[in-house]
This record gives structure tokens, C-alpha cells and sequence, in this order.
């Protein structure tokens, strides 16, 4: 377990990683504007750690040459159920906002393999884009979950 903390164990690293997986954030821009107000010295090492560890791979932005674009990697998205595994326990013993727990869902949820080919598609590319589909369009982000991470 010690070694996973090492890459992944603190507050602002998995925020990240959550940003990535169901906010829809891929510009550091969006990222920094996330509601746990991350500072940008900490966003941009967070950022190279996770580059370094190849959880996240970062792309030019075609549409803007300066702008970078940030994905997860497989290796990335192999944490979506250490997300998940935290959003139960947060909404089981923490104090989280009713509209949030309206949204949840419980364990013995079932659509855990369509938002994983849905990671996949947005962040690598898999199974083509769907016609008309946003593909900066956040995961589960009806689902309420994320916010209690």
C-alpha cells in the first residue's frame, strides 16, 4: 500500500486525478479553478508527478498551440474504482451536501463498466468519438459521487 501512497497519497493528487476522471477538466486552466482552490505551484507539480508516474499524459492542444491538454493514461484510469472505493466510505461517514446524496450511487451500482469504456473513449481515444458527443462531456457527473471525495 505504501507504495500507491507514494504516487497518489495525497489530498491534491487524487483531486487532480478526479478533476481528470468526472470533472471533465484537461486544461491546467480548469483545473485551477476547481472549488478546493489548488494553487498553481501545486497543480504544476501534482501535474509532473503524475506525467512522471504515467497516470496522465499531456497533449498540444490543436485548437490553441500554447494550451496543453491532459488525459489519463490505462494506467490512470485503473484508479477509478480507489475513486469510487473513497466516494463510498465518504458518503457512508462524512457529511456530505443532500444534493450530492440525491445523485449517489450506492454500491451494487452496475454501470461501472460503461463509465470505464467512457474514461477510455474520452481519455484515450478508444471506440471513436460518438457523433455530436462532447467529448470534454465529465463522466458520471450526475452521478454526484465525485464531490464527496
Amino acid at each position: 500500500m505504501s507504495l500507491g501512497l507514494d504516487v497518489f497519497g495525497d489530498r491534491w493528487t487524487l483531486l487532480v486525478v478526479r478533476d481528470l476522471m468526472f470533472g471533465g477538466k484537461r486544461h491546467f486552466r480548469e483545473m485551477l479553478a476547481s472549488d478546493e482552490h489548488i494553487s498553481s505551484n501545486i497543480l504544476a507539480d501534482r501535474l509532473k508527478l503524475l506525467l512522471a508516474q504515467d497516470i496522465v499524459s499531456a497533449a498540444t492542444d490543436p485548437g490553441h498551440a500554447q494550451k496543453v491538454i491532459y488525459s489519463l493514461t490505462e494506467k490512470g484510469i485503473a484508479l477509478y474504482p480507489v475513486l469510487m472505493a473513497v466516494s463510498d466510505w465518504s458518503h457512508q461517514y462524512r457529511p456530505v451536501a443532500e444534493h450530492y446524496r440525491a445523485a449517489y450511487v450506492p454500491e451494487g451500482r452496475t454501470d461501472d463498466a460503461r463509465q470505464l469504456a467512457e474514461l477510455r473513449r474520452l481519455h484515450l481515444g478508444q471506440i471513436g468519438e460518438r457523433n455530436g458527443a462532447d467529448p470534454r462531456k465529465a463522466v458520471g457527473e450526475t452521478r454526484g459521487r465525485d464531490e464527496a471525495l
